[in-house]
C-alpha cells in the first residue's frame, strides 16, 4: 500500500505541475469577467485558486511528494502496533522520518509570499493563508479563558447524572438516529449512514454523502452526537453551489470552516435545550422506561457535563480545546527545534499535568492516542479549535439574523438554520477565504470571545 500511494502521489503531482496548467490559468485569467455576487467570475476565482495551488506544488519535487506518502503509510501501520503495545519507541524511527521529510517540505517554501515561520507551510496545507502567529494568538486566547474555566468546572462538586448512559438496544439507536438525520436539511435521498469504529463523513459526489457513526449499547450519546457531528460535515459539502461541481472550487476552502459546521450542528444545535426538548418524545418512544422521569433540562445538563479526561476524542466541549492546544504547542516546539522527538512523551505528560491536572498512566493513552503525527499530518490539529471558534461566531450571527432561532429549533425547524449556513458559508466552496466568509456573514474579525462565552454557559448549566 505504501508503494502504491507513493506512486499515485508522484504521478498526480507530476501531472499538476506541468507548464500547461500555468498556461491554462493565464488563459482563463485573460478571458474572465466579473459578477455582482463575488466581485469576480467563477472562472476568475478558479484561476486565482488553482494558480496558488500550482505555484505551491511546483516548489516541491515529485519524489519528495511520493516519499511523504510512502513514509506516512508505513508510519501509520507502525503506529497501530506501537499503540497496542503502548511503546513510543516502536514509532519513534518512523516519526523521525516524518519530521525529516516535513522539514524538507518546509524548506521548499523559503521566500514564498506570506510564509515567515517554519510551521506556515504545514499549517497552510489545511488552513490556507492562516499564519502561525495568528493561530498562536487565537489558541493562546483560548488557553487564557479555558484553564480557569476548567478549574471552575472541577470545583462545582458532583457532576450531574448522565441520562445518556443505560441500556440502549442498537436497532433502536439506528432507527432513532436515522430519523434525526432525515430531519436535517439534506437534499432528499442524498445521504446514507453506516457504522464504523471511528466516525467520519465523506462525499463521493454531488448528492452522495456518506455518514458514519459508532454505536455503544451502553452510551446513546456516542452515536447520537457523533452522527450529527458528521452530518454537519456532510451538509457543508452538500451545500456547495452546483455551478462549482467538478471544479477545484467545489471543495471547502479550509478545515477550520469544515470543522465549524460539524461543531455547530453537534454542540450548538444538538446539545441545546430546545433541540433536546424536541427529540425527548422520540427518546421516550424508542427506549421505554429510560427517559420517563427525565426532562429536557436534565438532558441538557447531561449533554453539558465537564469531565477532564486523557482521550481527546472523548473530551467534552469545555476541555476539548486544551487537548488541541497541547498538540499545537508541541508541534511548534518540534519545528522550531526546541523539542527532540525522543523527549515527546515526557513533554506530553507535563502538558497534561499542567493544563488538565491529569497524570498520564501509559503511552497508549498519552502520546500514542492519535494517528495524525504518524500520518504526517503536522498542522492539522489546530484547525479543530479554529472550527470551534468559527462555529461560535457563525451561531451568534445566525441568531441575530434569524431572530427566533431557539424557537425554530424547539419546533423542529432546522431548515432555517440550514438555509442560512448554505447561503453564508456552504455555497462559496473555495471561492472565498474564511475571513471573507466571516465578514460577509456579519461575524467581523476572528475572535475567541463568543466561544468562551458559550463554554461559560455550559459550565453554568452543570453547576
Amino acid at each position: 500500500r505504501a508503494e502504491t500511494l507513493a506512486t499515485l502521489a508522484r504521478i498526480r503531482h507530476e501531472m499538476f505541475i506541468q507548464d500547461e496548467i500555468g498556461s491554462l490559468v493565464d488563459e482563463v485569467r485573460s478571458g474572465s469577467d466579473g459578477d455582482a455576487d463575488s466581485g469576480t467570475s467563477i472562472a476568475a476565482d478558479l484561476a486565482r485558486v488553482v494558480a496558488r495551488d500550482w505555484e505551491k506544488a511546483r516548489r516541491v519535487p515529485s519524489e519528495l511528494r511520493a516519499e511523504l506518502a510512502r513514509a506516512s503509510s508505513l508510519a501509520e501501520s507502525a503506529w497501530v502496533v506501537a499503540k497496542r503495545a503502548s511503546d513510543f519507541q516502536m514509532l519513534l524511527p518512523h516519526l523521525e522520518r516524518n519530521v525529516e521529510l516535513a522539514n524538507r517540505y518546509v524548506a521548499c517554501y523559503e521566500g514564498f509570499p506570506g510564509f515567515s515561520h517554519p510551521y506556515d507551510p504545514l499549517l497552510d496545507e489545511y488552513e490556507p493563508e492562516m499564519s502561525t502567529e495568528r493561530m498562536r494568538a487565537v489558541l493562546a486566547g483560548l488557553r487564557e479563558g479555558l484553564v480557569p474555566l476548567v478549574a471552575e468546572a472541577a470545583s462545582n462538586g458532583a457532576m450531574p447524572d448522565d441520562p445518556f448512559l443505560g441500556d440502549f438496544p442498537l436497532d433502536a439507536q439506528r432507527d432513532l438516529i436515522a430519523d434525526l438525520i432525515d430531519e436535517l436539511p439534506f437534499p432528499e435521498d442524498s445521504w446514507r449512514l453506516d457504522p464504523t469504529e471511528h466516525p467520519f463523513a465523506t462525499t463521493i459526489g454531488r448528492g452522495d454523502v456518506r455518514l458514519t457513526t459508532r454505536y455503544d449499547p451502553g452510551n446513546l450519546a456516542m452515536a447520537l452526537f457523533s452522527a450529527i457531528h458528521e452530518a454537519g460535515h456532510g451538509l457543508y459539502e452538500a451545500g456547495v453551489d452546483p455551478e462549482l461541481e467538478r471544479t477545484p472550487l467545489a471543495r471547502p476552502r479550509s478545515l477550520g470552516l469544515h470543522e465549524s459546521q460539524s461543531r455547530l450542528w453537534e454542540n450548538w444545535m444538538a446539545r441545546s435545550g430546545p433541540y433536546l426538548e424536541w427529540i425527548l418524545p422520540r427518546l421516550r418512544e424508542r427506549f421505554p422506561g429510560q427517559f420517563d422521569e427525565i426532562d429536557a433540562a436534565a438532558l441538557e445538563r447531561g449533554a453539558s457535563r465537564v469531565e477532564r479526561s486523557l482521550i481527546r476524542i472523548n473530551a467534552d466541549e469545555v476541555t476539548y480545546n486544551l487537548h488541541i492546544l497541547i498538540r499545537f504547542e508541541l508541534e511548534l516546539e518540534i519545528f522550531e527545534g526546541d523539542l527532540a522527538l525522543a523527549e515527546l512523551p515526557e513533554a506530553w505528560n507535563a502538558r497534561y499535568r499542567d493544563y488538565l491536572g491529569l497524570e498520564v498512566p501509559d503511552e497508549a493513552r498519552g502520546v500514542l492516542q492519535d494517528v495524525h503525527w504518524a500520518g504526517g499530518a503536522f498542522g492539522y490539529f489546530p484547525t479543530y479549535s479554529l472550527g470551534n471558534v468559527i462555529a461560535a461566531q457563525l451561531w451568534d450571527a445566525a441568531g441575530r439574523d434569524l431572530g427566533d432561532l431557539p424557537i425554530r429549533i424547539a419546533e423542529g425547524d432546522l431548515a432555517s438554520l440550514g438555509e442560512w449556513l448554505r447561503d453564508h458559508v456552504h455555497r462559496h466552496g473555495r471561492r472565498l477565504s474564511p475571513s471573507e466568509i466571516l465578514e460577509r456573514a456579519g461575524c467581523g474579525e476572528l475572535t475567541v470571545e463568543p466561544l468562551i462565552e458559550h463554554l461559560r454557559r455550559r459550565v453554568a448549566i452543570t453547576a
